[in-house]
């Protein structure tokens, strides 16, 4: 689930190995360069966490953001 903190949206989700990870990582790439909205993100192995803000409002959280992490989620969920 995702967590406002800090003016950030945050989550990490755990895949079953390192494959799966990048490859959701590639889907989630392809949707957020189509939105312009591109996230702070990192990978490790079979996680990857995310810290969703709008950088050009001042690093706070906006609808732009929770469209993301809506997205995110519909990609997860299949």
């Amino acid at each position: 689930m995702w967590k406002q903190e800090n003016n950030k949206l945050k989550r990490t989700i755990e895949f079953d190995d390192f494959v799966s990870a990048f490859g959701f990582m590639t889907q989630v790439a392809i949707i957020a360069e189509r939105m312009n909205h591109h996230p702070n993100w990192s990978n490790s192995y079979n996680k990857v966490s995310f810290e969703l803000c709008t950088h050009d409002v001042g690093d706070k959280v906006t609808e732009r953001d929770r469209e993301l992490a809506s997205a995110i989620d519909k990609i997860l969920a299949g």
